[in-house]
């Protein structure tokens, strides 16, 4: 473009900014003089004479650029204009983005912040800072638990624990649900599982990668009693003051064992009977949990009986259902389940708290 072309451009711009400008809101000191009303008729009658003149001596396919520059750039003044008296009258979408940015740049409240993989890693690291510095590993498991019960209970169980115990805690984040423990596939389909040996890798590296993440305390639980007390037992005493930062690696087993047995006996003192697999506490509980509908069919819960435990052993024989069932479901409500549910996070909150080591 020619030097004559571009300065015709740029005055032109210069002159409809700046006249916007003084319309509506009397800007005092501008790019262009504020003198009097005669002497910008002036000021705009030289400009225009000046246009004219440059545009006469251009060639056509100069004066075709212009043309086309000029009508863009009215277009681009008027629907600035617009904007701008939107947002002077409504606050519009520059206050809009704006508190966008605001909002964005700052990192969410941390107190409610309890779930690792639903986090960003500025929240885990503002998270740590504020004192959440203990990792929650927690099991769960795949398997058959009867016709009214999906095979995934001890995962919606394990998920719903664990988050309970970080809130409860104060200090604590939970990893993701290790979804598989030891357990075997048997002919009824429904059950995936791994081995001892499988789980011992998982829980040592998972604890070692919470470490590295700058957790100072590390706490192994499941939901399965595959592999417990064992395998837990073991990966704690390994990795104990061991890992990155001397974190301290500790086994909660009050959350199985010692909460199911005093459930147990809850319902002994109040007369419903005892199970072992699929019967009235998990049935139970995962009806408490199951909020959408999608865990128990609770239609079948009426039926839900299955093998009879006797002394604590199921009683197999020629009439056994083998539906997955050792015990009896029929007697299940969400209100028991409430009660194993709160139980459970109980006893796992008050031994956590007896291991972690003073602050």
């Amino acid at each position: 473009m020619s030097l004559f072309l571009q300065t015709l451009v740029l005055r032109g711009i210069l002159f409809r900014e700046q006249e916007h400008r003084q319309e509506r809101i009397g800007v005092a000191m501008t790019l262009w003089p504020t003198g009097r009303n005669d002497e910008k008729k002036r000021m705009k009658s030289r400009l225009a004479t000046s246009i004219r003149s440059g545009f006469l001596r251009m060639n056509s396919g100069d004066r075709i650029l212009v043309s086309m520059l000029v009508a863009v750039i009215v277009t681009s003044l008027s629907l600035n204009a617009r904007a701008q008296d939107e947002r002077a009258h409504t606050g519009g979408p520059a206050s809009l983005i704006l508190a966008a940015e605001s909002a964005s740049s700052a990192p969410r409240a941390q107190s409610d912040l309890v779930e690792f993989e639903k986090m960003t890693w500025v929240e885990v690291k503002s998270a740590l800072a504020a004192g959440k510095t203990t990792a929650l590993i927690y099991t769960g498991g795949v398997e058959e638990r009867g016709p009214q019960n999906a095979n995934g209970g001890h995962n919606l169980i394990a998920h719903a624990t664990v988050e309970a115990i970080a809130r409860k805690l104060g200090n604590a984040i939970f990893l993701p649900v290790l979804p598989y423990t030891p357990n075997d596939a048997e002919s009824i389909p429904g059950t995936i599982g791994i081995t001892n040996e499988l789980l011992a890798a998982m829980l040592e590296r998972i604890a070692e990668q919470a470490a590295l993440n700058g957790f100072r305390n590390v706490i192994l639980m499941g939901d399965h009693g595959g592999g417990q007390p064992q395998v837990y037992e073991e990966v704690a005493k390994k990795l104990d003051g061991t890992l990155s930062g001397g974190a301290r690696v500790f086994y909660c087993d009050q959350v199985y064992r010692p909460a199911n047995d005093a459930f147990d006996q809850y319902l002994t003192q109040h007369g419903y009977p005892l199970g072992l697999h699929g019967y009235l506490f998990d049935t139970s509980e995962m009806m408490y949990l199951d909020n959408d509908n999608t865990w128990v069919r609770r239609d079948l819960v009426s039926s839900a009986v299955g093998d009879p435990i006797v002394d604590g052993k199921a009683q197999f024989g020629p009439q056994s259902p083998q539906n997955g069932i050792l015990g009896d479901a029929r007697r299940s409500t969400a209100e028991l389940g409430k009660r194993a549910f709160e139980m459970k996070v109980d006893y796992a909150v008050r031994q956590i708290r007896s291991l972690l080591p003073a602050s």
